[in-house]
């Protein structure tokens, strides 16, 4: 969502490759048949080989510390390698990207900066800003419930109008489970603050 609220999404980062296979993790809706895991964690719906896989990547990918209280660490996991090995979402929604001497298209060693992880900021033209995607004072991410997200992703709209760098076309072919996975690991990183904008060039 770029400002104009990223203002609107920003797009270049979150373009979802989607997840091959599909994973079998669930949205944790049916707790009645669960117990409360150690540590305040929602109970976790038993996945595939493959699929923890990818879940245990994500978990050890994430560069910003999780808070899984309350949450489905499987869905956590899965988001986390949804957002950071697949689809480069702060490459738009982080600003600046990386530390100074830590850039990786310079041939830099990575240090993503994580202060700023996901709390938008980054210019793209005349009123087009990334916007923050780190929870807000409720927990939701960009101050979205799911369903508002999730009406996001399926139709590129916000407030009506269409967010014309986010490419939400992709989004909306992603299976329901997998953009709840991409909204729980938003629930689960810090709030944070967008980074100062880069100087123009002279």
């Amino acid at each position: 969502m770029m400002h104009a609220r990223m203002g609107r999404w920003a797009t270049a980062g979150w373009v979802l490759l989607g997840v091959a296979g599909g994973v079998g993790v669930g949205c944790g809706s049916d707790d009645s048949a669960k117990k409360e895991p150690p540590g305040g964690e929602q109970a976790q719906i038993p996945v595939g080989a493959e699929d923890q896989e990818r879940i245990d990547i994500g978990l050890r990918i994430s560069p910003v510390p999780l808070k899984l209280e309350g949450l489905d660490r499987n869905l956590v996991g899965l988001g986390s390698y949804i957002l950071n090995a697949q689809a480069g979402c702060s490459d738009c929604h982080t600003q600046p990207g990386y530390l100074p001497g830590g850039d990786p298209h310079q041939g830099e060693p990575e240090q993503i900066n994580t202060t700023n992880f996901l709390a938008g900021g980054k210019p793209f033209g005349p009123g087009l800003v990334s916007s923050n995607i780190t929870p807000d004072a409720q927990g939701l991410p960009g101050g979205m419930t799911f369903e508002a997200f999730l009406a996001l992703m399926r139709t590129g709209r916000e407030h009506g109008a269409i967010i014309p760098v986010m490419p939400w076309p992709i989004y909306a072919k992603m299976r329901d489970q997998d953009l709840k996975a991409v909204y729980e690991y938003l629930r689960a990183i810090p709030p944070a603050q967008p980074g100062m904008a880069p100087p123009p060039a002279p």
